[in-house]
């Protein structure tokens, strides 16, 4: 089954699910197995062939290597993965709700008998103008929003993507680098990063999906050199905290949420390689990089372009239509570099004073002992009318009353935070970002 052509639009080309169909070619890792291009062909094929006549599916899977095959599969049927931003139940009962006809996948869909052993089957060809995915933004400034992504698209936009890990990795034509993911697929940034790219380049991806420090360490032990971390702010600093042996990394790629330098340093030293941060959003997927233990600036992608706006920035980009509009304010310099500002949503003005949330963030969390920290500015005004900062603060060995104290020293009066409460941990999604809905619920609770 093709996807649908519009009526009056031209025929969009097909191209293919792999770039490289080399049949012995390893895309995938269970454990210390290699899974091979032609196994991984039947097993799309198989679990294609099972699939519902609907227009789209809710990838729910958690195991990698069975969302690569089933992505896969839901795509050759002409169907759309939709990959919300949480697994919850009201998550998934909204998404149902919003498309009619959906149908749920899971790791349990994909365990069939057949898989592995038909080694046979065709490598499918998608139309370049399919919707083979909607994701959805994170929810950390609002609601969450649908973005379709289309196949032809995903292929021009990965390239820059596949070109900054070759080079970074100095990988030889021919040989494959394998990745070990501590995000989720169902993320934009996890998607492009362990699953397009397999799929697009010289890649193989660990099944798995590990969180914990020995987990991490025992996935990049499974796989061959060269390996290739992909992780988050949030992973990365408790893996170095871990304190576990880990194996030779040939480049780390970190994204989500802003890396400071020192973080960045600390991860080059301690896996002795390069870290490539991505900067991009659900919107646009990746469009710049840095190289942040050495640089401050960002570098776009080429073809990528910036147009800043009074409330944010313009992004046009031959794998971006139409042009998206971020809220991220930059400052671009004449060779199309630029440097984040910060974002318009995160400027916040008291008593006729501004700052930014993140850099308030940035202060909370500079404090000693403390582990993690979370600010927003409240929805209801207090009895005075004003919008208050409120803070939630992981810090086991500070109280409440001190961590006050030191902050009137590093902050104004009028931002600090209240109320600021003490919790054991921030609810934190898949990619260690804080949707604004849990961040208020979690304060209502405690209040």
């Amino acid at each position: 089954m093709s996807a649908v052509v519009e009526p009056n639009r031209p025929a969009s080309p097909r191209l293919p699910l792999l770039l490289d169909a080399a049949g012995a070619r390893p895309i995938a890792w269970r454990g210390r197995n290699a899974i091979d291009v032609a196994s991984f062909l039947g097993d799309v094929a198989a679990i294609a062939a099972r699939l519902p006549e609907r227009n789209h599916a809710i990838n729910l899977c958690s195991d990698r290597y069975a969302f690569l095959a089933s992505f896969c599969a839901i795509a050759s049927r002409g169907q759309t993965n939709l990959l919300p931003a949480a697994r919850t139940p009201q998550t998934i009962a909204e998404t149902l709700v919003a498309y009619p006809g959906s149908y749920r996948l899971g790791d349990a869909d994909c365990v069939l008998p057949s898989l592995g052993k038909q080694r046979n089957a065709a490598l499918p060809l998608l139309d370049a103008g399919q919707t083979i995915a909607i994701g959805f933004t994170s929810g950390s400034t609002g609601q969450p929003k649908a973005n379709p992504k289309r196949w032809g698209p995903l292929h021009i936009g990965e390239a820059h993507n596949i070109a900054a890990l070759v080079a970074a990795l100095q990988l030889a034509p021919g040989k494959v680098a394998n990745i070990v993911a501590t995000v989720p697929p169902q993320h934009m940034y996890g998607l492009e990063l362990s699953i397009l790219l397999p799929l697009l380049g010289p890649f193989a991806v660990h099944a798995g999906h590990p969180l914990f420090p020995a987990d991490v360490a025992a996935a990049l032990a499974e796989v061959p050199a060269p390996r290739v971390l992909v992780t988050t702010p949030v992973h990365l600093r408790a893996l170095l905290a871990g304190g576990q042996h880990l194996p030779a990394v040939g480049a780390i790629v970190c994204a989500t949420a802003p890396l400071d330098r020192e973080l960045a340093a600390q991860a080059e030293a301690r896996l002795g390689a390069p870290l490539l941060e991505l900067f991009g959003s659900t919107e646009t997927c990746v469009i710049a990089q840095r190289r942040t233990a050495r640089e401050t600036d960002w570098r776009l992608f080429d073809g990528a372009s910036l147009r800043p706006q009074p409330d944010g920035t313009l992004v046009e980009a031959p794998w971006i239509d139409p042009p998206v509009a971020l809220q991220d304010l930059i400052e671009l310099r004449p060779d199309q570099r630029f440097q984040l500002c910060g974002r318009h949503a995160d400027l916040i003005e008291i008593a006729g004073k501004r700052a930014s949330l993140a850099d308030l963030t940035r202060r909370v969390l500079a404090l000693p002992g403390v582990e993690d920290a979370a600010l927003l500015q409240l929805d209801r005004p207090d009895s005075m009318g004003v919008q208050r900062i409120a803070a939630l603060v992981v810090a086991p060995t500070r109280t409440q009353a001190d961590l006050i104290d030191a902050l009137r020293a590093v902050i104004d009066p009028a931002f600090l935070p209240r109320p600021l409460q003490k919790v054991d941990v921030l609810p934190r999604n898949g990619t260690g970002k804080l949707p604004r809905a849990a961040l208020l619920a979690w304060l209502e609770e405690r209040s």
